[in-house]
């Protein structure tokens, strides 16, 4: 059986030398190449999706590829799709970064300029060894290799524009429709899921920045379990031990936690860090709150064309939502997105904080009232994402409709 194999590297050049040297291996089957981390395991998600039968058993990864450095791409692949074998492909073959490429979950490296001999050696190796996963793990292998669950992350323009609340509520939303779900406070320094579902607890993401494998045990000691369902894990309850969390960690916690979870919901915060950074980059779908008010707008445009700037994120890959909106309200979601030049959720949140006063202050905002028009359309809004089964979501949301005076478009 051919052996089939997946190149992947952003310079064209070298990947052209790369696919040509696989061509001549025996039974070798290279699959068109894909030029950057995003690419590539998107790529590796939509055949897990058909069928774990269907992932290339070899994957080459150049080491000039990006936006996500080679070795915590390698590290995201091996934990996603741990029947996938993965070769670096680096000038560097030093005994440090070999060791760094095992630790990731690389299976082989190969030192540039490409030899056949040494190319061919370890295609096979790992092709042998990825096929003996997969004849182990048998019928079991689609629990191990799935596609890996939906990341959110919920941002804010500025401070005091709901971000945290919106968190929550999508989280419980996509919880309550059946899918296991994981919530994630990333605002480091000031972050209040904690104060607003009223718990405490010892542990919190720093425990996990400096663990370099990250397994089911280690990550079940770190997360605290809500009686909603909810898997948490929160802040540090010292502000300053934030900057613990680089970017690198925040990835692999990330990573981690959406290889076991169907909904990662990660509440970013209004302040931008290396940690916030890097998993909106990584996200799945990127939200970015705002109040429909001239400050809070102006800060929503300087947060997108941040984001652009630094490649995080292209605005038109950000979904803006307008909180806090009324028939009054001057400024519509239209403008907003004229403005911001991103995507624009159909769902906006009603001006509504007497519905929310009371369970904020005692710290129970998982039991804010249904009829709630702000849980009606945050959980509306988490069935527009995708984030609820259809039929749950519709259901919980009570339809398409927020308070008097507003309508939202059907799904």
């Amino acid at each position: 059986m051919p052996t089939r194999i997946l190149p992947a590297g952003a310079d064209p050049d070298a990947v052209r030398s790369l696919v040509t040297l696989l061509s001549q291996l025996p039974d070798a089957e290279p699959q068109p190449p894909v030029g950057d981390s995003t690419q590539l395991v998107d790529t590796l998600a939509r055949l897990a999706a058909e069928s774990v039968d269907e992932l290339p058993e070899v994957v080459v990864v150049h080491e000039r590829i990006g936006p996500v450095p080679a070795l915590e791409l390698i590290r995201e692949v091996a934990l996603r799709f741990p029947a996938v074998g993965v070769i670096l492909v680096t000038t560097d073959a030093s005994p440090g970064l070999f060791a760094a490429a095992m630790d990731s979950g690389a299976r082989g490296l190969v030192a540039l300029p490409l030899s056949y001999e040494e190319l061919a050696s370890r295609v096979q190796a790992v092709a042998q060894w990825s096929t003996g996963v997969r004849r182990h793990l048998g019928h079991t292998a689609d629990v191990f290799g799935g596609v890996g669950g939906t990341v959110v992350t919920v941002s804010g323009a500025k401070g005091g524009t709901g971000a945290t609340l919106a968190a929550i509520q999508l989280a419980l939303a996509a919880q309550a429709s059946g899918r296991p779900t994981a919530l994630v406070d990333l605002d480091l320094q000031t972050g209040d899921i904690a104060s607003y579902l009223d718990i405490q607890f010892r542990r919190s993401v720093v425990d996990l920045a400096a663990i370099t494998d990250i397994s089911p045990r280690v990550l079940a000691d770190a997360v605290f379990r809500h009686d909603t369902g909810l898997v948490l894990l929160l802040a540090p309850a010292e502000g300053e031990r934030g900057e613990e969390v680089g970017d690198r960690a925040a990835r692999q916690i990330v990573s981690a936690l959406r290889s076991r979870y169907e909904v990662v919901v990660v509440d970013c915060g209004a302040q931008l860090g290396g940690a916030g950074a890097a998993v909106v980059e990584m996200a799945d779908t990127a939200l970015l709150l705002t109040t429909p008010d001239v400050i809070s707008v102006r800060a929503a445009k300087r947060t997108v064309r941040m984001w652009d700037r630094l490649q995080i994120r292209k605005a038109e890959e950000t979904t803006v939502v307008v909180n806090r909106l009324s028939r009054h309200t001057e400024i519509q979601p239209a403008l907003v997105q004229r403005i911001t030049g991103t995507a624009l959720a159909r769902t906006a949140v009603p001006a509504n904080f007497k519905e929310l006063q009371a369970v904020v202050d005692a710290g129970r905002v998982h039991e804010l009232d249904s009829r709630s028009s702000v849980k009606q359309a945050l959980w509306a809004l988490a069935g527009e994402l995708g984030l609820v089964k259809a039929a749950e979501g519709t259901h919980r949301a009570g339809a398409a409709r927020g308070p008097a005076g507003f309508r939202r478009r059907k799904e």
